[in-house]
């Protein structure tokens, strides 16, 4: 595919970026756009590898090697026809995933593979420009008049209801949130995805006849079961949004708080939601705890606003900046990166462990933390065992942000009120139908898979949605199957 000898002609070109000191004076896209010859340049490294791994490492199968191939022939309409039949929303996974494609393509095996997610948000954006993205209300044919609740308007939410409302259901969504889009609204910073995006998006959703219904907490009102009993089926897509929490002396301080909290915030004053920013961390000394995206987003948001300092640290020590013996092509490549964010300025540390916060007042004053290092006989290994040194630091804080990660949905009442039943890390347990232990109730995201990636999200709502389809049709669904007609 692509050109034969493009991946010896050109070499990777990342997206480029708009200046530092630019944008970190606005909260516009950071990612600028390449001009179509260097695009099309760029889809021409993709090589006849004879085995695409690349499309394993893709969890929706994306026909990677073939939008490829037609960008490269300047065929962008085709190419577009291709990518939009397996992925629902690329201009959001050509932004935000961390591309597994990308550590899977053969080209990674010299650490420069195509450059797969720039090509999909450059497809996306052309496709909605020039006017190929339209709406695919179903045909009068498959219209069933079944009545679908879909809990969550995170990405797994939306896929699941456009691919039930394309099927001819009438794909409800209800959001907790007074507007749609979950993360994408308010986890995810504008400099990473301006939520023009997510609005045009959803208003293609709406007029394919998906219905939101917003501001709406269900196990409050309704509840799970009264919902249940109202809809044909119903798909928990809430995410996996309980915080993992931070338990060591001086927790309580003012100063203290958790990531959502903390970028929803900002999110809704930059949306002009309310007139200011009520955690703006402008003049402070910023730590964040958590070195995942969450973390960065935390950090360019903090630079944004002005911090006096900001500091990013993790547990665990600083990643190689090439893979070990023991990370090798095409597993994911535990090396370092750096972020947009990262690239803008603060400071990153490294094996620390957080072990008390002290105060003066009340008020968070500084964080004191442990340095670790490798046991003996591990070092050069991933992870491997860490132990402490006896080095301790006291890092000076007034604002400490937590971006732990996840711990799973919030499913206290989800189990009281329906007797869904959890797994071991307290996610919703589902069959390879999707299936919950209840009857007409099904799962998808990280509701049931965890804390995961974007394109993972996309991938269980397709998924779940063509399971609903085949149970509300008898066992024959109208919906593709993964990767165009690839098993899941």
């Amino acid at each position: 595919m692509g050109k034969p000898t493009g991946f010896i002609e050109w070499q990777r070109l990342i997206a480029p970026r708009r200046p530092i000191a630019e944008r970190l004076h606005d909260w516009r896209e950071v990612e600028g756009h390449h001009d179509d010859g260097a695009l099309r340049q760029q889809a021409g490294r993709c090589m006849d590898c004879g085995v695409p791994f690349c499309m394993q490492g893709c969890p929706l199968g994306n026909p990677i090697p073939d939008f490829n191939d037609r960008l490269w022939r300047d065929q962008w309409q085709a190419a577009w026809r291709r990518l939009d039949a397996t992925n629902n929303f690329p201009e959001f996974t050509g932004r935000l995933c961390p591309a597994p494609c990308e550590a899977a393509c053969v080209l990674g095996l010299d650490g420069a593979p195509v450059t797969i997610e720039h090509v999909e948000k450059e497809l996306a954006e052309r496709a909605w420009h020039s006017g190929w993205i339209t709406p695919q209300p179903a045909p009068a044919r498959l219209k069933t008049g079944q009545r679908i609740a879909i809990v969550g308007s995170g990405p797994a939410g939306l896929a699941c209801a456009q691919q039930l409302a394309r099927a001819g259901h009438t794909a409800i969504v209800y959001e907790a949130a007074d507007r749609a889009g979950g993360l994408l609204r308010y986890g995810i910073p504008d400099f990473k995805l301006d939520k023009a995006v997510l609005e045009r998006r959803l208003a293609q959703l709406e007029r394919e006849g998906v219905e939101f219904r917003l501001g709406v907490r269900v196990g409050v009102e309704p509840t799970w079961a009264a919902l249940h009993a109202d809809h044909a089926a119903v798909v928990i897509a809430i995410g996996a949004g309980v915080p993992r929490e931070l338990t060591v002396p001086g927790r309580e301080l003012a100063g203290v708080m958790l990531a959502m909290d903390y970028l929803e915030d900002a999110n809704r004053a930059v949306a002009g939601l309310q007139p200011h920013a009520r955690h703006d961390v402008a003049g402070q000394r910023v730590i964040i705890l958590g070195g995942g995206d969450t973390g960065s987003d935390c950090l360019g948001t903090a630079l944004r606003q002005g911090a006096a300092s900001a500091q990013q640290i993790e547990l665990m020590p600083m990643p190689p900046t090439a893979r070990r013996a023991d990370n090798p092509w095409p597993t994911w490549p535990l090396t370092f990166r750096t972020s947009s964010s990262q690239e803008e300025g603060g400071e990153r540390g490294f094996a620390l462990r957080t072990t008390a916060l002290r105060g003066d007042g009340g008020r968070l004053t500084a964080l004191v933390a442990e340095r670790l290092a490798p046991a003996p006989g591990t070092a050069g290994k991933h992870p491997g065992e860490l132990v402490a040194t006896g080095e301790v630091v006291e890092l000076p804080c007034d604002r400490l942000i937590l971006a732990l990660g996840f711990t799973g949905p919030d499913a206290g009442a989800l189990t009281a009120q329906l007797g869904v039943a959890l797994d071991g890390r307290g996610n919703v347990v589902v069959d390879a139908h999707q299936r919950t232990g209840v009857d007409r109730v099904y799962a998808c995201g990280d509701a049931h898979k965890g804390a995961s990636l974007i394109v993972w999200a996309i991938a269980l709502g397709r998924e779940t949605a063509r399971h609903v389809d085949a149970r509300l049709r008898d066992g024959a669904s109208v919906l593709p199957a993964r990767g165009l007609d690839q098993p899941f």
